[in-house]
């Protein structure tokens, strides 16, 4: 789950995370009060949205007086901003965060990650902030360094130190640099962070070390563990068929394609959208229903599916272990004659029931083509949508 830089910035703050102060607008009149009460004589005014590259993108503004604020804030509001992350398609920006200015003197990067080959926590740290990481990553790897961190010690204060010295950090200020790592860490780990990136990380000119920028992003996994965190979700941020599928438990992602995916397991999921690319397909979306999926959970995923106006065509792969063929037969029935289904369907199934889930479609009156194998399913699927 993401949330908005500036609720990022509310949640470091908790942890002693120096940050600039800030207001959030959600119109033109409210960033104008918002720079009057923060009363410094020059404000940022910035988009947020979900996507990185605003800067690049425009929706980053630096205002000297009011009238420029105001200038700003109707520039931005409503407008469709299109970065590097977002796709062509942009994101609309509903919200402003007005921040005070502040004398910049160096700009850093400082980013948390889960590490899954090591199990563990890593902070990473440059000296080319501002830029994305992958872009130093791939011109000038010798510039990023890295703390694995053991869990049982946490991120320790020679280790973010010595962070700090390798970044080239002010000598004078590799303490404060130092604490500023501490307390990120402990936001992220407190928090069930996936990602806490600062990017930049600032030395001002009267000797601060503060995020200019933060964005979190945590573990959908814990989020039952913070309801707090729950309630900064901007669903005005998130595809409408993936929040539909989070209300039913499934697991559904949005892709660009016109084959539409159904089936059980991540694993097989992820190997589906593989064997159809490589049949010459393109993937509509990931769609795992799970291992104990009902009926209900099926008919859903089905209409999810077909909510995708770019949907030429439905692939559903079963393999039933502890999900039984049986009952995905009939998901797919019911949701088929409810949207009275006028797309090419390919069911492949396989497992428990699998006589049972074969019975039931074929005397179902529908006209839906049986595959043999994955492989044969997804070589008639992209046949009959080319």
């Amino acid at each position: 789950m993401n949330i908005h830089e500036y609720q990022g910035k509310e949640i470091l703050k908790q942890y002693g995370v120096k940050v600039p102060e800030g207001r959030v607008a959600f119109t033109v009149d409210e960033a104008v009060e918002a720079a009057k009460e923060l009363g410094t004589e020059v404000v940022v005014v910035k988009a947020q949205i979900h996507a990185g590259g605003r800067g690049k993108a425009g929706g980053v503004k630096v205002a000297k007086n009011l009238d420029e604020v105001r200038k700003y804030a109707q520039e931005l509001l409503g407008k469709v901003l299109v970065t590097h992350q977002t796709g062509p398609e942009g994101k609309e920006v509903k919200r402003l965060l007005i921040e005070q200015g502040c004398d910049i003197k160096k700009e850093y990067y400082v980013g948390l990650v889960v590490d899954r080959s090591t199990g563990r926590v890593v902070m990473m740290g440059s000296e080319e902030g501002g830029t994305e990481i992958e872009e130093v990553a791939a011109k000038t790897p010798e510039k990023i360094f890295k703390e694995v961190i053991d869990p049982l010690t946490g991120l320790n204060a020679f280790q973010a130190r010595r962070l700090a010295y390798n970044i080239n950090i002010p000598k004078e200020l590799v303490n404060k640099a130092a604490n500023f790592m501490m307390s990120l860490y402990k936001a992220f780990v407190d928090k069930d962070c996936s990602i806490a990136e600062i990017n930049p990380l600032v030395v001002t000119g009267d000797g601060e070390v503060m995020a200019l920028d933060a964005k979190l992003n945590f573990d959908s996994n814990a989020l039952f563990r913070h309801p707090e965190i729950v309630a900064l979700r901007d669903l005005d941020e998130e595809d409408e068929k993936e929040i539909e599928a989070s209300k039913y438990g499934l697991s559904y992602i949005a892709l660009d394609g016109n084959i539409g995916c159904m089936v059980n397991g991540a694993g097989l999921a992820m190997s589906t959208m593989d064997i159809v690319k490589f049949y010459g397909g393109e993937p509509a979306n990931f769609l795992d229903v799970g291992g104990g999926a009902t009926e209900e959970k099926v008919t859903e995923a089905f209409k999810i599916i077909l909510r995708d106006k770019n949907v030429k065509g439905i692939f559903v792969n079963i393999f039933g272990g502890i999900m039984r063929c049986d009952v995905i037969a009939n998901g797919i029935i019911n949701a088929a004659k409810q949207i009275k289904l006028d797309k090419p369907l390919v069911v492949r199934l396989e497992g428990t029931n699998v006589d049972l889930g074969k019975k039931l479609l074929s005397e179902s009156g529908l006209n839906i083509i049986a595959a043999d194998s994955m492989a044969d399913g997804a070589q008639k699927i992209v046949s009959l949508v080319k």
